[in-house]
């Protein structure tokens, strides 16, 4: 964990990301990573959690983890306390309380919907859906990705990039993951994302702060088709490239 002092003339928001077991439909949430920012990306409290009741407490279905070939850096991370076991609620609560401690109301990730109904889908599985939510009530769930597609993914900058980089989705549309969308930002093409939580956070903060800097009227909710805004004006642009 690292913290910064609070400076209450500033607003704060946490960036998030999830790594999961089971199903995309049911995804169970073993990796949780998040960031405490200021909308230029600055970290101020950071912290990279592995969930006790799935990690260790569900064998069988971590074996089928899409990233399953990382598990043994996780062992490692435990190990050298790079990584912490705790509970699922536990950390629903230190979450809650970090939400106050800085008076954060909004939570990004990219892709927020898969973020947001896999914490809630394990909350439910864990309990029975006794408790079905894992954000504290009223808090304003925003989608990076949405935000990205409305803004630096839509310059005619990113797609000369993208075809000169190949950067296409396996259906041959123009690519707007946060590995792309990173590779742009950062001019590194060889940039691979890590599919660990915290380590995703990393950059997926700078592309909402990069995102942020550009000063246009976005909307910041879910938006599952999000990936199809810039498809237009980019099927225009390769007519001119």
């Amino acid at each position: 964990m690292t913290e910064q002092k609070i400076d209450r003339r500033r607003r704060y928001h946490i960036v998030l990301d999830v790594e999961t077991t089971n199903t995309i439909d049911d995804p169970l949430v073993y990796d949780v990573g998040f960031a405490v920012i200021d909308r230029t990306g600055n970290i101020y409290e950071e912290h990279s959690f592995v969930i006790s009741e799935i990690f260790f407490g569900e064998h069988e279905l971590m074996k089928s983890a899409y990233y399953a070939e990382k598990l043994p850096q996780y062992y490692a991370d435990l190990a050298t306390g790079n990584r912490t076991e705790i509970s699922f609620w536990k950390l629903k609560r230190l979450f809650a309380n970090i939400v106050k401690k800085y008076r954060v109301s909004d939570v990004y990730a990219y892709n927020a919907y898969f973020d947001l109904n896999a914490l809630n889908t394990t909350a439910r599985y864990l309990t029975k859906s006794k408790i079905r939510y894992f954000f504290p009530y009223g808090m304003d769930i925003f989608c990076i990705q949405h935000i990205a597609c409305q803004t630096i993914l839509q310059q005619k900058s990113y797609f000369a990039f993208a075809i000169q980089n190949n950067l296409y989705s396996p259906k041959g549309k123009l690519s707007t993951t946060a590995e792309s969308a990173f590779k742009y930002i950062s001019g590194n093409i060889n940039f691979e994302e890590k599919h660990t939580g915290l380590e995703d956070v990393h950059i997926e903060a700078k592309i909402l702060a990069k995102c942020l800097r550009q000063h246009k009227s976005i909307k910041r909710n879910i938006n599952r088709g999000a990936w199809n805004l810039p498809q237009k004006k980019f099927k225009e642009f390769q007519k001119t490239a």
